[in-house]
């Protein structure tokens, strides 16, 4: 049984479907012009990709590894495997690490707080590498937690080879699949995220400065992280809150820092200044009303699981329709979460939503003449 119902914007931002402004007649100004390898802006709360190119490509990330190294060891001390005071002897391999470093020495003790901060303040390898020995006794088998956790999160273009984003020919990412990485930190592990918007560190003496230099011109970046080798270029994956959106943009292969900055700052101003993001439903609010046959009640309100957020061009939200589609006859008893339809958010003729409806209640049967009268209309209908 189909349904058309208007949309009520009710508050703030889940669909999965590409935006892209060439795809989009409703879009009020075409996209910035980005010069890298790869890019993506993706809404945090709809996931819903408003600008992209080349995000499904495989590229090298960099040390936008460590976004992944620093989940995983943010998951261990979630449960409670290690712990941050935990002291970490620095082996000779974590010292001798190439590229960024904390300035540990080998032999010597450090807190896993200490070391934590220098994953992702100052995006040290040989931080990096103690974490992952202590942890998981090697740097090997600490990429293969790497690796299971990037297929748990839907990183399904994902492998890793080390734990720092060295250069490695098995060893490449997506746009898509860090933002996805970058959704999973925000949403998983808010009390270590602020890490992640501290302008600076000192450890040993040695004071050094965030590189994501956004955080010095955008005061609505909070995170994330820069990436750099000669073969990857200049990468950074920001995200930022404002007028009620947090907003997650990822730039691959870049020619400088000062390019890749521009780029995140352009794509980040273009999604908060030409779209918005709404939550259109509540999880568990009734959305269509349907009837039930030989049940204790006659009606049962169908709704969904989750909150329902929705990303379109600014002005667009009175324009969006909902269509319900519910089984024709639905016969008592009904379980609560009971998938029942299913509901498309449309505008125009693009569809920016499709989720399943559950039944909000149980049903039981009803008494033996009640369902004896519903067999009768039943016939007859």
């Amino acid at each position: 049984m189909y349904k058309l119902l208007p949309v009520i914007a009710l508050g703030l931002g889940l669909s999965f479907c590409s935006l892209t402004q060439a795809a989009d007649p409703f879009a009020a100004a075409p996209p910035p012009k980005i010069n890298a390898k790869g890019y993506l802006l993706m809404d945090y709360y709809s996931h819903r990709a408003i600008v992209e190119s080349n995000a499904d490509r495989r590229m090298e990330p960099a040390s936008l590894t460590k976004m992944m190294s620093a989940y995983v060891i943010t998951e261990e001390l979630d449960a409670r495997h290690i712990n941050l005071d935990d002291e970490v002897t620095i082996s000779e391999k974590a010292w001798r690490m190439e590229g960024s470093r904390t300035y540990v020495r080998p032999g010597a003790k450090v807190n896993v707080d200490t070391l934590l901060k220098g994953v992702i303040i100052q995006s040290g390898n040989d931080a990096t590498v103690a974490l992952a020995e202590h942890i998981a006794g090697s740097e090997e088998a600490f990429v293969e937690m790497m690796n299971k956790q990037a297929e748990k999160l839907g990183m399904l273009s994902t492998h890793f080879s080390n734990s720092t984003g060295l250069p490695g020919t098995e060893h490449y990412s997506t746009p898509r699949d860090l933002a996805i990485l970058a959704e999973a930190i925000i949403r998983d592990h808010p009390g270590s995220y602020s890490l992640y918007a501290t302008k600076e560190y000192e450890y040993n003496n040695v004071k050094q400065r965030n590189r994501n230099d956004l955080l010095w011109r955008d005061e609505d970046v909070d995170g994330l992280k820069t990436g750099h080798t000669d073969s990857a270029g200049f990468c950074l994956v920001a995200s930022a809150r404002k007028n009620n959106m947090r907003l997650v943009a990822v730039v691959l292969g870049t020619n400088s820092e000062n390019a890749r900055a521009e780029a995140t700052e352009a794509l980040l101003n273009y999604g908060f200044r030409y779209y918005e993001t709404k939550r259109l439903y509540e999880a568990n609010e009734p959305i269509t009303e349907v009837a039930i046959w030989k049940g204790a009640r006659k009606n049962l309100n169908l709704g969904l699981r989750e909150d329902l957020y929705i990303t379109v061009p600014r002005g667009q939200f009175d324009k969006l329709q909902t269509v319900v589609d519910t089984e024709k006859r639905i016969i008592a008893p009904t379980i609560d979460g009971q998938l029942l339809g299913t509901m498309t958010v449309k505008l125009g003729n693009k569809s920016y939503a499709e989720r399943d409806l559950v039944a909000l209640e149980e049903v039981k049967s009803g008494t033996l003449f009640n369902s004896l009268l519903d067999d009768i209309r039943l016939y007859f209908e």
